[in-house]
């Protein structure tokens, strides 16, 4: 896309450009000068671009009702490096090119969310369990994070903003945002009545930050057996590779609730890759445990690991190694997410595969004909669902 933009400059001048912190204004320069039959060209390369089937989902919002294409770099081709692909997309995501962006709060409401009762009309009582995670995870990004951007929730062909199957009576929203913290969050809640309850969120730092992912797995089946999984997830076995160490930070809050102390089992995690010795883990029967020690802790969590962001000194030389080890997560976590077996039930087996590998997991390398996991449950890391942790 670049190149169409600059067709007399090769790779090394538009990465030379960019170093120089230029790009933006010859890009910008250029929008200026384009006739107009060109500047119609601009969503039709932007949306070709993202049918590369790996996505970074740090693209800007449209205008309009929906999104705005993604702008980025064709990451099918290996033309530029992932940190020079990463900078481009960046750059691109923050230049106001004359419409206006969407909101996170309008993002938000374009499904309805916050939802006020479940898509199952049988259910009266307390019915979207984790919906309080949500709203507070939406209050704090918006309160907190600098420079925060919606980004689109698609990949190229696929919407994955919102599903629903109104047979079975169950829904998914899905929400994606970036900051100058972060390169990427998601967000997702999944409403089946009384029979599921999900909330899972996972944020991704910037990769100028060697630091943990942050990942979120909140479930509760039939309103009898509850699950909850909140993590630091390390990038490497050895705490002390990343830039700052954290599992110190995080004992003194996990040793307030015994109930999150539990341990995982290692049918489809290897506990010693992504997790943490902090990591909060639970299975339990008791609801009440939910909002007296899970939402309190997952407060705790979420705030301290923004803490440890803003305390860490950026760092532009551990970039490529970060986004290689940000790639391995995420290629893991999808070869192992027991929910493809749930979303292909609910959605079909071709909207479930894009799903978690160009939503979900989105750095993933995908494997064709791999067949799903079995167990119909939200997770990967953070997760461990497919069966009784």
């Amino acid at each position: 896309f670049a190149a169409a933009l600059f067709p007399l400059k090769t790779t090394s001048e538009i990465i030379l450009l960019l170093n120089e912190g230029t790009f933006e204004s010859i890009f910008t320069s250029s929008l200026a000068t384009m006739k107009p039959q060109h500047l119609l060209l601009l969503p039709v390369a932007a949306a070709y671009t993202l049918q590369s089937p790996h996505h970074s989902f740090v693209g800007t919002p449209v205008s309009g009702p929906q999104h705005r294409a993604n702008f980025r770099m064709d990451t099918e081709t290996n033309t530029l490096d992932p940190v020079t692909k990463y900078r481009v997309e960046k750059t691109l995501k923050n230049m106001n090119l004359g419409d206006r962006s969407m909101t996170l709060r309008q993002a938000e409401a374009v499904h309805g969310m916050p939802w006020k009762d479940s898509i199952d009309k049988k259910v009266q009582d307390d019915e979207l369990l984790y919906m309080p995670f949500w709203e507070w995870t939406m209050s704090f990004i918006e309160e907190n994070l600098t420079d925060l951007k919606v980004a689109p929730c698609h990949n190229g062909k696929t919407d994955f903003s919102y599903n629903v199957n109104t047979k079975k009576k169950a829904r998914i929203v899905n929400l994606c945002a970036s900051s100058k913290e972060y390169r990427k969050i998601r967000m997702t809640y999944y409403d089946a009545g009384d029979n599921t309850q999900v909330f899972n969120a996972v944020f991704y730092p910037d990769p100028e930050y060697n630091l943990p992912i942050l990942g979120i797995d909140l479930l509760a089946f039939n309103r009898k057996k509850y699950l909850a999984i909140v993590d630091f997830q390390p990038l490497h076995e050895d705490e002390a590779d990343h830039a700052a160490t954290y599992e110190h930070i995080l004992e003194p809050i996990k040793d307030k609730y015994e109930s999150l102390k539990g341990r995982m089992s290692s049918k489809f995690y290897d506990e010693t890759q992504f997790f943490s010795q902090q990591m909060l883990f639970a299975r339990f029967d008791e609801e009440k445990i939910v909002q007296d020690d899970l939402f309190p802790a997952f407060k705790s969590y979420v705030q301290t690991h923004l803490d440890l962001v803003r305390s860490t000194d950026a760092n532009p030389s551990d970039m490529k190694m970060v986004l290689e080890r940000q790639k391995e997560y995420d290629t893991y976590s999808a070869e192992r997410d027991p929910a493809t077996g749930l979303f292909a039930a609910m959605y079909g087996a071709d909207w479930a595969g894009d799903f978690v590998h160009d939503f979900l997991f989105s750095m993933s390398e995908r494997k064709e004909g791999g067949a799903p996991p079995a167990m119909p449950f939200m997770g990967g890391p953070p997760g461990a669902m497919g069966g009784p942790p």
